[in-house]
């Protein structure tokens, strides 16, 4: 179904229930504020701003992952870095394949990662995170929730944040 729903098989004609959603490129930019008197610092994905289907991808999915090893701020230290990295790059990779999810936001702060997806079917998002817990396959202790938010009401503020920056001081690339 999702090879069909995400245009993998693009010669064949859709239904009149269908529709065939292009996947748009991911683009980051670097977004520095700072909240309750901490730094944040976060990678969006720019891409998705003008994202054309952003119905389909209908459910918001925020995962935290707590630090242990901290600098100034609230800020991991670099071995906090080397252990947490790694799973955060393999559950993004994770988490997109397929095409059920796209990549919004990582986000530092306040002793914290947390990482935003926009998702398709949350069943298998669920599905793949409780694997990830029932098999404590993680580094650190993490939660998530996925809300449903079909105008993305959520995602804007990021966007917001981007075009503030944006007027301020250019992204970083």
């Amino acid at each position: 179904m999702l090879k069909k729903l995400f245009g993998r098989n693009k010669d064949n004609k859709l239904k009149e229930n269908e529709v065939r959603v292009v996947l748009p490129e991911e683009k980051f930019g670097v977004l520095k504020w700072n909240e309750n008197g901490l730094p944040c610092v976060a990678v969006l994905n720019t891409g998705l701003k003008n994202f054309e289907h952003k119905g389909v991808f209908s459910w918001h999915l925020t995962l935290t992952i707590q630090f242990k090893d901290l600098i100034d701020n609230g800020m991991p230290s670099q071995q906090e870095r080397d252990v947490v990295d790694p799973f955060c790059d393999k559950l993004d990779i994770d988490s997109q394949a397929g095409g059920n999810a796209l990549f919004l936001i990582r986000e530092t702060w306040n002793e914290s990662r947390t990482m935003i997806w926009r998702v398709y079917d949350p069943e298998v998002a669920h599905s793949h995170l409780q694997s990830i817990l029932k098999q404590h396959q993680y580094p650190r202790e993490f939660d998530y929730r996925m809300e449903q938010d079909q105008e993305w009401e959520q995602a804007s503020w990021y966007f917001q944040q981007l075009e503030n920056q944006t007027e301020s001081n250019p992204l970083t690339p």
